[in-house]
C-alpha cells in the first residue's frame, strides 16, 4: 500500500512547534498524517508513536479508553526530547470506523468487552493495517525507532516492514475507573504489555 505525500506545514502546539506532513491513500480515499519534531532523517533512532485515530478519545476527551492520554503524553515526551515522530493513522476503532465503534460502545454498555463487541458486530478484534506506515517512514527517511507503545503487534509490524525497533518504550497513562476493564482486556486478549503495578 503506497501513500502519496501531499504537503507539510508548521504545527504549533502547547508542547512546542511540530511539523505536520499530509499523506493520502488513493485506494481507500483516507488521509493520514505524520507529526515530527527535529531532524528525524539523520539515521539515528527516532522516538516514535504509531497512533490510530480515536475521535472520541483524542478530540472529545473520552476516558473510556486511554488513547487521548497516550497521544498527549507522546507529544509531550517528543517535545521534551526535541526530536521524534507520531504517525497518526485514520483507523478509527481498531479499523472498524467511527459509527461501528459507537455500536461497539453500545454493546460494551450492555456488558461486552471491547473484543467481544467487535466480534459481535462481525469484525476481528483488531482490523488495523500498519503497512500504511511504510510510505510515511520512507518519506521521512526513518529506518530506526524507539517505539512508544504497549502493543507488541506494532513492534512486529514495523520489523516486518524492515524498520529496526531498537527499543520499545512503555506508554502507560490515562488509567481511570472508566477504562480499567478496557485496559485489562487489552492486556489479556490483545497482548498489550503493562507493568504489574499498572494492571492493579
Amino acid at each position: 500500500m503506497t501513500l502519496r505525500f501531499v504537503q507539510s506545514s508548521k504545527l504549533p502546539t502547547q508542547w512546542g512547534v511540530f511539523d505536520v506532513h499530509g499523506f493520502e491513500d488513493a485506494e481507500s480515499d483516507k488521509e493520514h498524517i505524520a507529526v515530527t519534531m527535529g531532524d528525524v532523517s539523520d539515521g539515528e533512532p527516532v522516538l516514535m508513536r504509531i497512533h490510530s485515530e480515536c475521535l472520541t478519545g483524542d478530540a472529545l476527551f473520552s476516558i473510556r479508553c486511554d488513547c487521548g492520554a497516550q497521544l498527549a503524553e507522546a507529544m509531550r515526551r517528543i517535545a521534551e526530547e526535541g526530536r521524534g515522530a507520531i504517525l497518526y493513522l485514520r483507523q478509527e476503532g481498531r479499523g472498524i470506523g467511527l459509527l461501528n465503534k459507537i455500536k461497539a460502545y453500545h454493546l460494551q454498555d450492555q456488558g461486552a468487552d471491547t473484543v467481544e463487541a467487535n466480534e459481535q458486530l462481525g469484525f476481528g478484534a483488531d482490523m488495523r493495517d500498519y503497512g500504511i506506515c511504510k510510505s510515511m517512514l520512507k518519506h521521512l527517511n526513518v529506518t530506526k525507532v524507539k517505539l512508544l507503545t504497549n502493543n507488541p503487534r506494532k513492534v512486529e509490524a514495523l520489523e516486518g516492514l524492515g524498520v529496526t525497533v531498537v527499543e520499545r518504550v512503555a506508554l502507560q497513562t490515562g488509567r481511570n475507573p472508566h477504562n480499567k476493564g478496557y485496559l485489562a482486556t487489552k492486556a489479556g486478549k490483545l497482548g498489550h504489555l503493562f507493568d504489574e503495578q499498572d494492571e492493579g
